[in-house]
């Protein structure tokens, strides 16, 4: 593992203002190369061209078009200046975040003699699942794509075991794990507010808290069916939605039409705010099926809050014994939620707490840079404290 300090240039596609998870991650990772000495690079799309200096390294942003059907995700499609730039920041390593669209630049690694890690954020055949696509047709494409990307790249870099199998069923051999993290200082039990509860639910009420995407792979509507069930079993409870995506207008009919009681923010950009939402609320539902790690879910979970997850997903092994793991339909959600709120208070919240502290940033820092054969932060020794 070199000590020296390299470039490391990182490439993502499907990044915008609204985005979670994917965004969360970059910025952490970035902030932990970084402060580990070497100098991380950002290359995303948005609308105008930019380059600047942020608390995670130089982010370069190329203008891209919007992906139709995706509520505002914008990929960089000029290969040619794509590799121009690469060219011209001549980077030591290469990070990159989507596995269909940057795929060639792993080819460009190779000719360029540059180590490529490509990180797999989500399975390939869970997503094309929620596409529609049989289990065996999504089996076999995904199996077809996962061979040509770990083909290309020198490693593949998964967060999870679940994220995993998917390569360890083609037989690659350059796949390690890196798991992703959760700022245990900005997130944690004290953001709880019970002003802010109040006014989303009555004290007799039940809240739930929806932190996702609104688009066809997350599973949205999974949680309007809990509540729905909730409802008619009885149970008082009130749904928070938090996010945005193509599906918001069709799911804010479906709640109109059925008379429930759900709250659509939109994307929360505050993140404060965003905090003390999932911390003042009772259960928070994570229905994406194809998840490989769940940020938004873990999120919660450092705020106190226990998690409703889809058993399909690799979050009932992030979670562990702290949430509850319900099949992808909205009645094993109600289970789920119901299971959950029959937890004395304290100690739901405790042991969701307790299981989040588990994954700290540096964690992930550390492991991610050892993918890239870089040396791993030096943190100073603090007398008394924590080094």
């Amino acid at each position: 593992m070199t000590g020296q300090s390299l470039r490391i240039v990182r490439l993502a596609n499907f990044v915008a203002p609204a985005s979670g998870g994917l965004r969360t991650a970059l910025r952490e990772l970035g902030k932990g190369f970084k402060a580990s000495g070497h100098e991380p690079v950002l290359i995303v799309p948005g609308e105008h061209a930019s380059d600047r200096e942020t608390e995670q390294g130089r982010v370069i942003t190329l203008p891209g078009p919007v992906l139709p059907g995706t509520g505002g995700y914008r990929v960089l499609t000029d290969k040619r200046r794509v590799a121009r730039l690469l060219e011209e920041l001549a980077p030591d390593r290469l990070e990159v975040s989507d596995r269909t669209t940057l795929r060639w630049t792993g080819k460009w690694a190779r000719r360029a003699r540059v180590p490529a890690v490509m990180v797999s954020h989500e399975t390939a055949d869970g997503v094309l699942r929620t596409w529609g696509l049989s289990e065996g047709a999504a089996r076999r494409a995904a199996d077809a794509l996962n061979i040509r990307t770990a083909h290309t790249y020198s490693r593949v870099v998964c967060t999870t075991e679940f994220a995993e199998r998917e390569f360890v069923r083609i037989g690659a051999r350059n796949v390690v794990r890196a798991p992703l993290g959760v700022d245990l200082v900005q997130r944690h039990p004290a953001l709880r507010d019970s002003g802010l509860r109040a006014r989303h639910a009555r004290v007799d009420e039940s809240l739930l808290v929806m932190c996702t995407r609104l688009s066809v792979e997350k599973r949205p509507g999974t949680g309007l069916d809990a509540l729905e069930a909730l409802v008619r079993r009885g149970r008082r409870a009130v749904l928070v939605v938090a996010g945005d995506g193509p599906l918001r207008s069709r799911l804010e009919q479906r709640a109109r039409e059925r008379g429930l009681p759900v709250t659509f923010l939109g994307h929360v950009s505050d993140r404060g705010l965003l905090g003390s939402l999932q911390a003042s609320a009772d259960v928070c539902l994570a229905p994406g099926p194809a998840e490989t790690f769940g940020l938004a879910a873990l999120e919660a979970m450092a705020c106190g809050t226990p998690v409703a997850v889809s058993a399909s997903s690799a979050l009932p092994e992030v979670i562990g014994s702290a949430g509850a793991v319900a099949a992808d339909h909205g009645s094993a959600f109600a289970d789920a939620v119901e299971m959950l709120l029959e937890r004395p208070l304290e100690e739901r919240r405790e042991a969701a707490r307790a299981r989040a502290a588990c994954f700290g940033w540096d964690t992930a820092v550390d492991a991610f840079l050892a993918a890239h054969d870089a040396a791993a932060p030096v943190r100073p020794f603090v007398p008394g404290g924590v080094g």
